[in-house]
């Protein structure tokens, strides 16, 4: 409960003083109280930035009018860094306005944040990484444990990659939301410790987790259209109108896709940051990434996100096709020369099979996942951005 302010008008107690301020509400007065006073009425959600309030050595009664001693609360230096809250989390707040920052800004800030919280983002990747790195070291020492029966092998190593790709599913969650809460803490040049983010993210689970079941499962489905389109091409080359409808259907789904993209471009954020339901996550996401009509084109929201996400696919593909590439040609090759779909069959999974465990594949794969926290911090940072520009527009 706020105190109710005392009459302390004298001038040598007051010079002794700490900066002290009195607070109105509703018309009552409180206080006299010091900053760190105010912050703790500010945490426990007794003190809003629009309430009123003076500085104590300042008489309301011989003031002017026009020098009125009230303010805000939001206007007290070193109170509230923002006019709001993020209302996802009460003590997580905004950074301050800023200028809208370039692309190659966004960038350097991801840089940044991401190497200010690099012991907290590590091991929010090793929590969702882990059990998927326990269940390919388990089916390479089962593949090659020779005292174990062949049936054997294959059931437990099949069993123990469900249950590792089960437990990567249900962690997925919670390594989305860590990341946007670990990402604004450090972007507003605030320190969380891990365990903190872990313990917030939890509470998100069951939103984020509806919202990945729809957002992944369209892009599945859209996939897997793509592999439609192509199959009706193999199977009807031999028809112009086939391959005219395929034409089609390809360029319906790139409409698709890109529609839909739009759509979910900002929804981990409002999700997560604006403690949104999950309608209003995708509502509120398709108006930002549409937004900055005022802008030139490559300042948008929508241009800027799509470069972002280029850029990381780009380098994704790099790291996963690179080791490889001998292994695609081989593939090609018996593309181009088996006829039989059957045979082209066996020979691809008898040769993936002889490969065994790969090191450098598995080791690119580890890195990749270290360095996907920088795609949800960019877009942290992006949004942001974009948020700032549309607040002071």
């Amino acid at each position: 409960m706020l105190v109710a302010a005392t009459n302390r008008h004298d001038s040598g107690g007051i010079s002794e003083m700490a900066e002290q301020w009195i607070i109105r509400v509703q018309g009552k007065e409180y206080g006299p109280a010091d900053i760190e006073t105010l912050r703790d009425w500010k945490t426990e959600g007794r003190l809003l930035p629009e309430n009123e309030a003076r500085r104590l050595d300042i008489d309301p009664a011989v003031s002017s009018a026009e020098e009125t001693p009230w303010k805000t609360a939001a206007e007290i230096p070193g109170l509230f860094h923002i006019a709001a809250a993020v209302s996802a989390v009460a003590r997580l707040a905004q950074p301050p306005l800023q200028q809208h920052r370039s692309l190659m800004q966004i960038l350097a800030e991801t840089f940044r944040v991401y190497g200010k919280g690099f012991a907290q983002f590590l091991s929010l990747a090793l929590l969702a990484v882990l059990p998927s790195v326990c269940g390919q070291l388990a089916s390479a020492w089962l593949q090659n444990a020779s005292n174990m029966n062949v049936d054997l092998r294959s059931v437990a190593a099949g069993t123990f990659g469900f249950c590792t790709l089960l437990l990567t599913i249900l962690l997925w969650p919670i390594y989305i939301a860590g990341i946007q809460i670990l990402a604004v803490e450090f972007t507003a040049g605030r320190r969380i410790g891990f365990i903190a983010a872990v313990n917030e993210a939890v509470k998100f689970w069951p939103r984020v987790a509806v919202l990945c079941i729809f957002v992944y499962g369209v892009f599945f489905l859209l996939t897997v259209f793509v592999f439609g389109i192509a199959a009706m091409v193999a199977i009807g080359a031999s028809s112009l109108f086939v391959v005219f409808l395929a034409l089609a259907l390809l360029v319906l789904q790139v409409w698709m896709f890109g529609r839909f993209f739009i759509n979910v471009l900002f929804w981990q954020q409002f999700a997560v940051l604006e403690n949104a339901g999950v309608v209003d996550s995708l509502r509120e996401s398709r108006s930002l990434a549409r937004s900055g009509g005022d802008l030139p084109w490559s300042q948008r929201p929508l241009w800027r996100g799509v470069f972002i996400a280029s850029i990381w696919f780009a380098l994704v593909l790099a790291m996963t096709l690179g080791p490889e590439w001998s292994m695609l040609q081989h593939y090609f090759n018996e593309l181009t020369i088996t006829q039989d779909p059957q045979a082209l069959l066996g020979k691809l999974t008898a040769t993936q099979q002889t490969q065994g465990f790969d090191l450098s594949s598995f080791v690119l794969n580890l890195l990749q996942r270290i360095l996907q926290p920088l795609l949800g911090i960019a877009f942290v940072v992006l949004y942001l951005d974009s948020k700032s520009h549309n607040d002071q527009s």
